[in-house]
């Protein structure tokens, strides 16, 4: 699976949470640039997240995300 179609999963799943799609999701992406991006729905996206790729994260993993790449990085060293 490309970084590009992961990526438009991920967004699916963002979409599902938050019921809106007012945003770009980028590498350098962050919760301060998402609407609605707050601490309970951010489980909410990793629970949709490792549901729609049939993951589950490590909590190292979860614990160094910091922006929407490294999030896409660890679903590419997961699938």
């Amino acid at each position: 699976m490309s970084r590009e179609e992961i990526l438009s999963k991920v967004k699916e799943a963002f979409v599902s949470v938050l019921e809106h799609s007012n945003f770009q999701l980028t590498d350098e992406t962050t919760a301060d640039d998402v609407d609605g991006w707050e601490s309970v729905t951010h489980m909410m996206i990793i629970t949709e997240v490792e549901r729609v790729f049939d993951i589950k994260f490590k909590l190292m993993d979860l614990m160094n995300m910091n922006n929407v790449g490294d999030l896409l990085n660890t679903i590419e060293s997961e699938i």
